[in-house]
């Protein structure tokens, strides 16, 4: 089984990990936290503006790897704090049609750089 990373251009990492990593037709993708596309820095903003901007990450990878967000089969968030979990859902729900993906949300005591929302996700890439 043939293994590479997939690292889109614009997506920073805060440590030593790739964004992705394709293992036969399986793609992990590593959690995103929401990122500025230039600065790297930590997006402000509430927290359905950070859900949007970790799926659009997730988006870049899939779309570097010749995939969509229709290839997801499973995601999990992560939340610095459960308060945010229905504006999470309404900034979830616009990104997938009638059949998402299968996904676990879970609260967590803190995250990278403060964040208050990580997304993690697994693609099937079926044989691309």
């Amino acid at each position: 089984m043939t293994r590479r990373a997939v690292v889109p251009s614009g997506i920073h990492t805060v440590g030593p990990y790739s964004p992705a990593v394709r293992a036969g037709d399986f793609l992990f993708i590593s959690g995103q936290i929401p990122l500025d596309p230039q600065s790297g820095a930590l997006l402000q903003g509430g927290i359905e503006a950070q859900t949007q901007r970790c799926l659009e990450q997730i988006k870049e990878i899939l779309a570097a790897a010749g995939a969509s967000l229709a290839d997801l089969i499973k995601v999990t968030i992560y939340l610095a704090d459960i308060k945010d979990f229905e504006a999470v859902n309404r900034a979830y729900a616009a990104y997938f049609d009638l059949e998402p993906p299968a996904r676990a949300c879970v609260a967590v005591s803190a995250l990278p750089k403060g964040a208050r929302i990580e997304i993690e996700a697994v693609a099937y890439l079926g044989g691309r």
